[in-house]
């Protein structure tokens, strides 16, 4: 039930931010952007929302948490990941990395007590990135359109069928408890916005457009983990701030 009810609501808001970003598009200078015009609305919608609630609510969770819980929570949520991320590095082909995830996730979950200590890097299990929006770029699906969705931000109707699938994966979709369905999603956005109060800056201080800013950095990063980093030369043009871990485009939250 949970799960039927997450994935109709993200295909609601698809429907929705398409009738009326059709109703308001105009012409564009960018072929991968034909609704730019909606798309900056909602972007300044969003914005506003980040401001004056989850950027503060992050603040505070910042403030409040110890950094080892703060850690504790993010460990515990990147172990559930790492159940989706299995899975799609099967559905990717990538057999090896996917006993490499697996293992990761058993290890984490029993000697990491469920997770919230990361005992799998320490032994040399890294964390790897992949999502059902990369499966289906794997095989062949277009990106589509770049889209911003309400409360969601940055997407694309590959991304949107990419969040639903990841959202039939984790099993926190399968609690029976509504309640708790909801809070432990909301803990992991919390987190996630508290963990990203620094990397948000580049997006405020460095873009003299913030909406190509965000645009360009989400479209580059997707790119960037379809192919794994290894990018035609044609298309490798990385005009912002990467990550010094991964190397990847920064996603500025």
């Amino acid at each position: 039930m949970n799960k039927r009810k997450i994935t109709s609501g993200l295909l609601s808001l698809v429907i929705i931010s398409t009738a009326a970003g059709c109703s308001s598009i105009r012409t564009s200078n960018d072929p991968r952007d034909p609704m730019e015009n909606w798309n900056r609305k909602v972007q300044t919608f969003n914005d506003n929302v980040d401001k004056y609630f989850m950027k503060p609510v992050g603040q505070g969770y910042q403030w409040i948490m110890p950094s080892f819980a703060d850690q504790a929570v993010t460990n515990f949520f990147s172990n559930i990941n790492d159940i989706g991320v299995t899975i799609n590095d099967l559905m990717q082909l990538k057999v090896a990395q996917s006993g490499s995830d697996g293992a990761r996730f058993i290890v984490n979950s029993v000697a990491g007590i469920g997770g919230l200590i990361d005992v799998a890097t320490m032994i040399d299990l890294p964390k790897h990135d992949e999502d059902f929006d990369q499966t289906l770029g794997v095989w062949g699906v277009p990106t589509g359109p770049y889209m911003v969705i309400p409360l969601f931000g940055s997407s694309t109707p590959r991304g949107i069928s990419g969040a639903a699938g990841d959202a039939a994966m984790n099993p926190i979709s399968y609690l029976d408890s509504g309640i708790i369905t909801s809070g432990l999603f909301g803990l992991n956005a919390i987190d996630k916005r508290a963990d990203n109060l620094t990397t948000e800056k580049i997006a405020s201080e460095a873009a003299v457009d913030r909406y190509e800013f965000f645009k360009n950095a989400y479209l580059q990063r997707r790119k960037y983990l379809v192919y794994d980093g290894n990018l035609p030369e044609d298309e490798y043009d990385l005009e912002f701030d990467v990550d010094d871990e991964s190397g990847a485009p920064l996603h500025p939250y």
